[in-house]
């Protein structure tokens, strides 16, 4: 059997009349389908499909840094039978106006809630749905981001950083976790969790295979406390609303609150000695309560405490993970 590997994406764009994907036509065929392509030799997913979208629409476009999803089928080309393995992504354009290559006969912007129908190809209209979820997803937190960002405009007392720092990881998983506020590299990057006690925290996900590119990681306050202090209770009332509706939008199954101020903020949990090393559960969540890395960082002789939380983590997801495979046999 001939094995063959393409990649593409789901590209979308937002109007006032809602969000619109782009579906290319071939002449001959009476489904509409996606910019996607054969992975050149010495390519990478990525690299193809942005290559594709070029060739196929003209527009030069960005995937989104934590999505991608496959497809596989098979199909037969004359006698032979070939093994098809598609990696999509998600781009979004401002662009209406689209270039479409000379194997294509047309275009067509079609509302994500209609495109099923006009897809037709059966593995896609799998993914579709999380795809339209995603995207979903994805215009709700840029939308809280931008209002949390603008927080210091308001507020005549503001004694916090200006800088910005958002959550970073993929907004289908189904991990969060939540730390304090940032520190002065996450303040100087507008990334969180890059400096000391992010590299502390990467290393023991890493041990504990959890991995942090799985994870959803933020801060209560997500602005830097200068000289690194602790945020007031009136900076943690003022930033709390959003937290919440961070959560909302991800949905995640599991939340790891890193530290007090996590424990204290999200579930009213003033000591992580007494709090840590089981499982809470609220409104559909399962929280693990552990020691926050900078807190291991003073005082090296507790790293073990994170690490056996975060394994306890490892031991939850693959007893879910044990689950579905059972429940999907």
């Amino acid at each position: 059997m001939k094995f063959e590997y393409s990649a593409g994406a789901f590209i979308y764009r937002k109007s006032t009349s809602g969000i619109s994907l782009l579906l290319l036509k071939k002449e001959g065929r009476d489904a509409y389908d996606l910019p996607k392509g054969h992975i050149e030799k010495g390519e990478t997913a990525e690299q193809a499909a942005i290559r594709e979208i070029k060739e196929e629409t003209g527009l030069t476009v960005q995937l989104f840094n934590h999505f991608h999803i496959s497809t596989h089928y098979v199909f037969t080309s004359g006698k032979e039978k070939i093994s098809k393995s598609v990696k999509f992504f998600i781009s979004k354009t401002n662009s209406s106006k689209v270039k479409i290559s000379e194997e294509h006969i047309g275009y067509e912007w079609a509302p994500i809630k209609k495109a099923g129908p006009m897809l037709k190809h059966k593995d896609l209209l799998k993914i579709l749905p999380k795809v339209a979820e995603y995207i979903e997803k994805t215009d709700k937190m840029q939308e809280l981001n931008n209002e949390y960002a603008k927080l210091p405009e308001g507020s005549k007392e503001w004694d916090l950083s200006k800088n910005f720092v958002p959550g970073e990881g993929p907004l289908d998983t189904g991990t969060m976790f939540i730390g304090q506020a940032p520190g002065a590299n996450e303040d100087l990057q507008k990334r969180p969790f890059v400096g000391r006690s992010g590299m502390l925290l990467d290393r023991l996900l890493n041990e504990t295979k959890v991995y942090r590119k799985n994870i959803y990681i933020t801060s209560v306050v997500q602005f830097f406390p200068p000289k690194n202090r602790e945020p007031s209770k009136e900076e943690i009332e003022k930033c709390k609303p959003f937290i919440l509706r961070q959560i909302l939008i991800l949905k995640p199954d599991y939340i790891v609150l890193l530290g007090r101020v996590a424990a204290k903020t999200i579930l009213g949990e003033d000591s992580i000695s007494k709090s840590r090393g089981r499982i809470f559960r609220k409104d559909g969540i399962k929280y693990i309560i552990t020691l926050h890395p900078s807190a291991v960082l003073r005082f090296p002789k507790n790293e073990y405490v994170l690490k056996n939380d975060l394994a306890l983590l490892a031991d939850e997801l693959k007893k879910d993970k044990k689950a579905e495979v059972i429940k999907d046999n």
